[in-house]
């Protein structure tokens, strides 16, 4: 492990005989889930409800073998509300011997909506569209796909995980800026009230809602955001400081692995 990772462990140490009451850090782990059938074949899921390949339940157990050797310890845990997300934290939870903590489930949490680009293949659309205008859909701050319409089947407005959700909760496509938007009121109003309270928390989730995560934890730039890869299955721990930012951040597992999956994102259009 790096002197990051053990300076998180060492944290941790001194965290455990620490009460509530005089705590001046916060422990926190996002997690992405593992590698889904539409990230092995190369498809925008977005909001698409898409199952695990073996190779990413694969990732989701060495994820919870990876915490459980560290050492980290949660009081609960959070997740969206698409399959891939829940069955890694399961997964993760299950090397951990810790399926018995509560978790929530959230729609705040998923994956940004890819709008028209929702299910193509992303080395195609970099051939349609051209590879700078792809770029900026995927990975700028602001600058959303084409939305696609409301009777459209990628639209969520049938799915009955979402019925209770006004038509303006309902995305029908979104930039990383409108996934914040949608993440922080379940950041102020849930997480944070929890890790003030002094639990240590486990979020699985998506590229997306993490960055988006990330982007708030480190005061990230709108521009230096469109460079962060967060890849599958690799635990990124965050020791919080008093004001609930990054003070210190590293990924718990072997870095060349590491390397290989943010390559791999990297390397999706081309």
């Amino acid at each position: 492990m790096d002197s990051a990772g053990a300076a998180f462990l060492g944290w941790l140490t001194h965290e455990a005989g620490t009460s509530v009451s005089t705590k001046t850090s916060y422990q926190l782990v996002l997690l992405r889930h593992g590698e889904s059938e539409w990230n092995k074949k190369n498809l925008f899921t977005g909001w698409r409800d898409v199952r695990l390949t073996e190779q990413g339940e694969r990732e989701a157990r060495e994820a919870g073998r990876t915490m459980k050797a560290a050492g980290l310890e949660f009081d609960a845990a959070h997740t969206s509300l698409l399959g891939r997300a829940i069955k890694t934290l399961w997964l993760a939870l299950e090397e951990m011997d810790r399926m018995w903590l509560p978790v929530a489930k959230h729609w705040r949490l998923n994956e940004r909506h890819y709008g028209q680009l929702q299910g193509s293949n992303k080395k195609e659309a970099v051939a349609k569209f051209g590879e700078a205008q792809v770029k900026i859909w995927r990975r700028s701050y602001a600058t959303p796909p084409p939305p696609v319409d409301p009777d459209s089947p990628e639209y969520p407005k049938s799915d009955l995980r979402y019925a209770a959700l006004s038509a303006s909760e309902l995305p029908r496509s979104e930039s990383l800026k409108d996934v914040l938007a949608r993440v922080m009121p379940y950041w102020e109003g849930t997480i944070l009230p929890e890790l003030k309270s002094g639990k240590r928390l486990l979020i699985a989730a998506h590229g997306n809602s993490l960055r988006a995560i990330v982007k708030h934890l480190e005061n990230i730039g709108d521009e230096d955001i469109a460079g962060l890869d967060i890849p599958t299955g690799i635990p990124r721990a965050y020791t919080l400081d008093a004001a609930f930012k990054a003070a210190e951040v590293t990924y718990l597992g072997d870095p060349a692995e590491l390397e290989r999956r943010i390559g791999a994102v990297k390397a999706q259009t081309g």
